[in-house]
Protein backbone atom coordinates (compact mmCIF):
# COMPACT_ATOMS: atom_id res chain seq x y z
CA UNK A 1 0.00 0.00 0.00
CA UNK A 2 1.09 3.55 -0.76
CA UNK A 3 -0.14 6.81 0.75
CA UNK A 4 -0.22 10.04 -1.22
CA UNK A 5 0.38 12.67 1.48
CA UNK A 6 -0.33 16.26 0.44
CA UNK A 7 0.04 19.46 2.43
CA UNK A 8 -2.01 22.29 0.93
CA UNK A 9 -1.48 25.97 1.69
CA UNK A 10 -4.93 27.27 0.89
CA UNK A 11 -6.08 30.81 0.03
CA UNK A 12 -8.02 31.81 3.15
CA UNK A 13 -10.96 33.31 1.26
CA UNK A 14 -11.39 30.03 -0.62
CA UNK A 15 -10.88 27.60 2.27
CA UNK A 16 -14.46 26.27 2.17
CA UNK A 17 -14.44 25.90 -1.60
CA UNK A 18 -11.16 24.01 -1.45
CA UNK A 19 -12.55 21.58 1.10
CA UNK A 20 -15.71 21.14 -0.97
CA UNK A 21 -13.52 20.07 -3.90
CA UNK A 22 -12.27 17.12 -1.89
CA UNK A 23 -15.55 16.24 -0.19
CA UNK A 24 -17.85 16.57 -3.21
CA UNK A 25 -15.32 16.00 -5.99
CA UNK A 26 -12.43 13.67 -5.28
CA UNK A 27 -14.04 11.56 -2.57
CA UNK A 28 -16.91 10.20 -4.72
CA UNK A 29 -14.78 10.16 -7.89
CA UNK A 30 -12.42 7.62 -6.34
CA UNK A 31 -15.33 5.20 -6.01
CA UNK A 32 -14.83 4.49 -9.73
CA UNK A 33 -11.68 2.50 -8.92
CA UNK A 34 -11.13 -0.19 -6.26
CA UNK A 35 -7.46 0.81 -6.02
CA UNK A 36 -7.64 4.34 -4.58
CA UNK A 37 -9.46 5.91 -1.65
CA UNK A 38 -9.27 9.20 0.20
CA UNK A 39 -8.57 8.25 3.83
CA UNK A 40 -8.12 11.50 5.73
CA UNK A 41 -8.81 15.14 5.16
CA UNK A 42 -7.49 17.28 8.01
CA UNK A 43 -7.02 20.89 9.08
CA UNK A 44 -3.88 22.07 10.81
CA UNK A 45 -5.30 23.64 13.96
CA UNK A 46 -5.10 27.44 14.00
CA UNK A 47 -2.36 28.63 16.31
CA UNK A 48 -0.14 25.65 15.60
CA UNK A 49 1.43 26.71 12.32
CA UNK A 50 0.69 28.48 9.03
CA UNK A 51 -2.95 29.49 8.63
CA UNK A 52 -5.25 27.63 6.24
CA UNK A 53 -3.04 24.58 5.99
CA UNK A 54 -4.87 21.36 5.11
CA UNK A 55 -3.61 17.81 4.72
CA UNK A 56 -5.04 15.04 2.56
CA UNK A 57 -4.00 11.39 2.63
CA UNK A 58 -5.03 9.11 -0.24
CA UNK A 59 -4.42 5.36 -0.14
CA UNK A 60 -3.34 3.47 -3.27
CA UNK A 61 -2.92 -0.26 -3.61
CA UNK A 62 0.22 -0.14 -5.77
CA UNK A 63 2.48 2.03 -7.94
CA UNK A 64 0.22 1.10 -10.85
CA UNK A 65 -2.75 2.55 -8.96
CA UNK A 66 -0.79 5.76 -8.43
CA UNK A 67 -0.06 5.88 -12.14
CA UNK A 68 -3.73 5.39 -12.96
CA UNK A 69 -4.69 8.25 -10.63
CA UNK A 70 -2.09 10.47 -12.23
CA UNK A 71 -3.50 9.65 -15.66
CA UNK A 72 -6.98 10.65 -14.50
CA UNK A 73 -5.68 13.94 -13.06
CA UNK A 74 -3.44 14.91 -15.95
CA UNK A 75 -5.43 13.71 -18.96
CA UNK A 76 -8.67 12.15 -17.78
CA UNK A 77 -11.89 12.82 -15.91
CA UNK A 78 -10.18 14.51 -12.92
CA UNK A 79 -8.38 17.13 -14.99
CA UNK A 80 -11.08 19.78 -14.51
CA UNK A 81 -11.35 18.89 -10.83
CA UNK A 82 -7.61 19.45 -10.37
CA UNK A 83 -7.66 22.81 -12.12
CA UNK A 84 -10.50 24.05 -9.92
CA UNK A 85 -8.94 22.68 -6.72
CA UNK A 86 -5.52 24.10 -7.54
CA UNK A 87 -7.01 27.54 -8.08
CA UNK A 88 -8.00 27.67 -4.42
CA UNK A 89 -4.48 27.24 -3.00
CA UNK A 90 -1.17 29.07 -2.94
CA UNK A 91 0.91 25.93 -3.28
CA UNK A 92 1.25 22.35 -2.08
CA UNK A 93 3.85 19.72 -1.23
CA UNK A 94 3.30 16.03 -1.92
CA UNK A 95 5.13 12.80 -1.16
CA UNK A 96 4.33 9.13 -1.52
CA UNK A 97 4.70 7.12 1.68
CA UNK A 98 4.86 3.40 2.40
CA UNK A 99 4.41 1.69 5.80
CA UNK A 100 7.49 0.83 7.83
CA UNK A 101 7.82 -2.84 8.76
CA UNK A 102 6.46 -2.28 12.29
CA UNK A 103 3.70 0.16 11.36
CA UNK A 104 0.39 -0.77 13.05
CA UNK A 105 -1.31 0.35 9.84
CA UNK A 106 -0.23 -1.87 6.98
CA UNK A 107 -2.33 -2.80 3.97
CA UNK A 108 -5.96 -1.73 4.11
CA UNK A 109 -9.03 -3.27 2.57
CA UNK A 110 -9.99 -0.23 0.53
CA UNK A 111 -13.43 -1.69 -0.09
CA UNK A 112 -14.24 -0.83 3.54
CA UNK A 113 -13.32 2.86 3.17
CA UNK A 114 -16.34 5.13 2.62
CA UNK A 115 -16.63 7.02 -0.67
CA UNK A 116 -19.28 9.40 0.66
CA UNK A 117 -18.92 12.00 3.43
CA UNK A 118 -19.16 10.58 6.97
CA UNK A 119 -20.69 13.38 9.00
CA UNK A 120 -19.68 13.55 12.65
CA UNK A 121 -20.81 15.80 15.48
CA UNK A 122 -19.10 16.86 18.68
CA UNK A 123 -15.37 16.92 19.20
CA UNK A 124 -13.32 15.77 16.25
CA UNK A 125 -10.28 13.51 16.43
CA UNK A 126 -6.87 15.13 16.65
CA UNK A 127 -3.69 13.70 15.18
CA UNK A 128 -0.13 14.54 16.07
CA UNK A 129 1.96 14.06 12.96
CA UNK A 130 5.62 13.82 13.91
CA UNK A 131 8.12 14.03 11.07
CA UNK A 132 11.71 13.09 11.88
CA UNK A 133 14.86 13.38 9.81
CA UNK A 134 17.43 10.77 10.95
CA UNK A 135 21.13 11.51 10.90
CA UNK A 136 22.84 10.68 7.58
CA UNK A 137 23.16 6.93 7.22
CA UNK A 138 20.89 6.30 10.23
CA UNK A 139 17.47 5.75 8.69
CA UNK A 140 17.45 2.03 9.49
CA UNK A 141 18.89 2.66 12.94
CA UNK A 142 16.12 5.18 13.65
CA UNK A 143 13.43 2.74 12.55
CA UNK A 144 14.94 -0.03 14.66
CA UNK A 145 15.08 2.15 17.76
CA UNK A 146 11.58 3.51 17.19
CA UNK A 147 10.16 0.00 16.71
CA UNK A 148 11.44 -1.00 20.13
CA UNK A 149 12.00 1.93 22.48
CA UNK A 150 9.37 4.37 21.17
CA UNK A 151 6.68 1.71 20.80
CA UNK A 152 7.49 0.40 24.29
CA UNK A 153 7.35 3.94 25.71
CA UNK A 154 3.85 4.42 24.32
CA UNK A 155 2.76 1.02 25.60
CA UNK A 156 3.96 1.69 29.13
CA UNK A 157 2.22 5.06 29.20
CA UNK A 158 -1.04 3.49 28.01
CA UNK A 159 -0.78 0.70 30.59
CA UNK A 160 -0.36 3.32 33.30
CA UNK A 161 -3.43 5.21 32.09
CA UNK A 162 -1.25 8.13 30.95
CA UNK A 163 -1.10 7.45 27.23
CA UNK A 164 -1.26 10.70 25.30
CA UNK A 165 -0.88 9.16 21.84
CA UNK A 166 -2.07 6.06 19.99
CA UNK A 167 0.35 5.08 17.25
CA UNK A 168 -1.70 4.57 14.08
CA UNK A 169 1.06 4.30 11.49
CA UNK A 170 4.74 4.74 10.76
CA UNK A 171 5.69 5.66 7.21
CA UNK A 172 8.74 6.43 5.09
CA UNK A 173 8.78 8.03 1.64
CA UNK A 174 8.96 5.57 -1.23
CA UNK A 175 12.30 5.72 -3.00
CA UNK A 176 12.37 8.67 -5.38
CA UNK A 177 8.99 9.94 -4.19
CA UNK A 178 9.93 12.21 -1.32
CA UNK A 179 12.79 12.98 1.08
CA UNK A 180 14.98 9.90 1.20
CA UNK A 181 15.77 10.16 4.91
CA UNK A 182 12.48 10.88 6.66
CA UNK A 183 10.05 9.09 8.98
CA UNK A 184 6.42 10.10 9.57
CA UNK A 185 4.71 9.02 12.81
CA UNK A 186 0.92 9.19 12.48
CA UNK A 187 -0.59 9.33 15.99
CA UNK A 188 -4.13 9.86 17.25
CA UNK A 189 -4.40 12.03 20.35
CA UNK A 190 -5.88 9.74 23.01
CA UNK A 191 -6.10 12.29 25.83
CA UNK A 192 -6.41 15.85 24.50
CA UNK A 193 -6.31 17.21 28.05
CA UNK A 194 -2.74 15.98 28.24
CA UNK A 195 -1.64 18.62 25.73
CA UNK A 196 -1.60 21.51 28.20
CA UNK A 197 1.20 20.15 30.41
CA UNK A 198 3.15 19.33 27.25
CA UNK A 199 2.90 22.94 26.10
CA UNK A 200 3.17 24.80 29.39
CA UNK A 201 6.26 23.24 30.95
CA UNK A 202 9.60 21.72 30.08
CA UNK A 203 9.80 17.97 29.60
CA UNK A 204 10.37 16.52 33.11
CA UNK A 205 13.86 15.19 33.78
CA UNK A 206 12.44 11.71 34.31
CA UNK A 207 11.53 11.59 30.62
CA UNK A 208 14.96 12.70 29.44
CA UNK A 209 17.29 10.41 31.35
CA UNK A 210 19.32 7.43 30.10
CA UNK A 211 17.16 4.77 28.51
CA UNK A 212 14.32 7.15 27.63
CA UNK A 213 13.19 7.85 24.07
CA UNK A 214 13.89 11.57 24.44
CA UNK A 215 17.51 10.80 25.29
CA UNK A 216 18.32 7.71 23.25
CA UNK A 217 16.67 8.94 20.05
CA UNK A 218 19.31 11.68 19.87
CA UNK A 219 21.75 8.99 18.76
CA UNK A 220 19.82 8.63 15.51
CA UNK A 221 18.11 12.01 15.01
CA UNK A 222 17.87 15.47 16.50
CA UNK A 223 15.67 17.13 13.87
CA UNK A 224 11.92 16.58 14.04
CA UNK A 225 8.70 18.58 14.03
CA UNK A 226 5.13 18.05 15.16
CA UNK A 227 1.98 19.12 13.37
CA UNK A 228 -1.39 19.14 15.16
CA UNK A 229 -4.13 18.09 12.75
CA UNK A 230 -7.91 17.93 13.23
CA UNK A 231 -9.97 15.66 11.00
CA UNK A 232 -12.71 17.28 8.97
CA UNK A 233 -16.20 16.40 10.14
CA UNK A 234 -16.77 14.42 6.91
CA UNK A 235 -13.37 12.72 6.64
CA UNK A 236 -13.79 9.05 5.58
CA UNK A 237 -11.48 7.89 8.39
CA UNK A 238 -11.19 9.48 11.84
Amino acid sequence: MLLLHEVHHVIGRHADAFEDCYRDGLLPALADSPDARLLWFLHQAHGTGPAYTMVSVTALTSPAALGALQERVRRGDLRAWFAEMDGYRHDAAAKVLEPASFSPMGDLDLATVPTAPVERSGELALFMEDTAWPHPGHLDAYLEKASSLYVETLRKAADAGMGLLDLVGVFVPAFGAGPEREVVLWQRLAQPQGLLPLLSREVPAAYQGPGTWMREALDVRDRWESRMLRVASWSPVA
